[in-house]
């Protein structure tokens, strides 16, 4: 752990280390939904919907990445187990117990708006405390609200196919 880095946090850092965990336990369960939702997707639009939701899934793997590296800079650890992640996580985990592609869309448009309202809330923590955190916060905010909207247009396609008649 950098010393100066954590200096520059001062008091707050535990309460920013717990967003973190919050955030990544939020990743790994994201990247579990997606990736499993990539296998079992059933319906019209499958292979473009499951592509997305495969991209979706590595993309969310990479913010754990990120996310656990910040937290060890901080001189926290990381979620250790996959228990404690539904626990620490502020975003729910829907398994797709559905594998409908209507539901699995759903479900993970709920998931992003989720995790948009969180990304934000950590950037308003972190804005004069921990520049560091703040624009990690950032970049993942932009790739969350990238995801929502990915989402969003493939499940307005469907409707649109749906509503012609597959034309």
């Amino acid at each position: 752990m950098g010393l100066r880095g954590r200096e520059m946090v001062g008091q707050g850092v535990e309460h920013i280390l717990d967003l973190l965990n919050k955030a990544y336990a939020s990743e790994w369960l994201a990247y579990y939904q997606y990736w499993l939702g990539a296998k079992l997707i059933k319906g019209p639009m499958k292979n473009a919907v499951a592509a997305e939701l495969a991209l979706h899934a590595t993309e969310e793997l990479a913010h754990a990445n990120l996310l656990a590296g910040r937290i060890i800079q901080l001189g926290g650890t990381p979620v250790l187990t996959p228990e404690e992640w539904a626990k620490e996580s502020p975003c729910a985990y829907d398994a797709p117990n559905d594998p409908y592609v209507v539901a699995l869309l759903d479900q993970n448009i709920k998931g992003e708006r989720c995790a948009i309202s969180f990304y934000k809330g950590l950037m308003d923590a972190t804005k004069e405390a921990d520049p560091v955190t703040y624009n990690l916060a950032l970049g993942i905010l932009a790739q969350e609200v990238e995801h929502e909207e990915d989402l969003q247009s493939l499940r307005e396609d469907l409707t649109l196919m749906v509503e012609r008649g597959g034309r």
